[in-house]
């Protein structure tokens, strides 16, 4: 029977323990775990309601999987419920920010079948318990210090995480900030093509203004507008040159003519 090499613990929560004799040994409840080097060592499996006693399976006498069952060999070892309490796990440990601020609870992990190398975790704001929670992924470099029930990581909110699973509720938060940048985008970009199709509007006018002006000057107004000038110049000049010549004596008109 085929098995995978890597999944989920909670692929295997609730799936019943059969052995090779074909005795059912009841759903896995908890796994084995050893917080420190991020490990799973084996499952533990509760065998009856009516009685306190567990069975413990390591993780190597796997065999094979299927939707509702998990395939064991070898012999199992007996706990009991108390015991199991007491063993350090992070299953619902409580995730805190950088900051000390509560986030969520662990909620899964990921772990490879032949090793029990957890490869990340998987951790939810509210009761993983509950239907429809969404599920945030935890790598284990983010986090920089566990305690009993607890764990510290090296973020601020869950939004710094790659999702893995989003319920409605995020799915729709995440698409309404997605909307809400794309409005954003598009009003910058409106905004931007307005203001420079304005500053070319500008421009464009200025110089069609410019050249109409120059167009509509024929040669006769050039002339003409040269002529003017000169006229102004000339009397100006004029009536300066004849106070000098009155001032000196002279009343001859041919004297006074500047052209002579």
């Amino acid at each position: 029977m085929a098995i995978p090499t890597k999944l989920l613990l909670s692929n295997l929560l609730k799936h019943n323990v059969r052995c090779e004799n074909g005795i059912d040994h009841g759903p896995v409840v908890n796994p084995w775990m050893h917080p420190p080097v991020h490990r799973i060592f084996g499952l533990i499996s509760r065998p009856s309601n009516f009685r306190l006693e567990r069975q413990v399976w390591r993780l190597d006498q796997v065999k094979g999987l299927n939707e509702q069952e998990i395939f064991v060999k070898g012999a199992y070892s007996i706990s009991d419920e108390q015991t199991i309490e007491r063993l350090p796990t992070l299953m619902n440990a409580n995730v805190f920010n950088r900051s000390g601020q509560k986030l969520g609870l662990i909620a899964d992990f990921f772990f490879e079948l032949k090793n029990g190398k957890i490869q990340y975790y998987l951790v939810s704001r509210t009761n993983p318990l509950i239907p429809g929670t969404s599920r945030w992924r935890l790598s284990i470099s983010q986090i920089i210090d566990k305690q009993p029930g607890s764990i510290s990581c090296d973020i601020d909110t869950f939004e710094d995480l790659p999702i893995e699973k989003a319920s409605l509720k995020e799915e729709l938060l995440s698409k309404s900030r997605k909307w809400k940048m794309q409005f954003e985008d598009l009003t910058y970009n409106a905004s931007d093509r307005l203001e420079g199709w304005i500053d070319d509007q500008i421009s464009e006018n200025t110089n069609h203004s410019i050249d109409d002006f120059y167009k509509t000057q024929t040669d006769q107004d050039l002339y003409d507008d040269w002529i003017d000038n000169l006229d102004i110049d000339s009397s100006e000049e004029f009536n300066t040159m004849n106070k000098r010549q009155r001032k000196k004596g002279l009343t001859n008109e041919r004297d006074l003519d500047p052209w002579i």
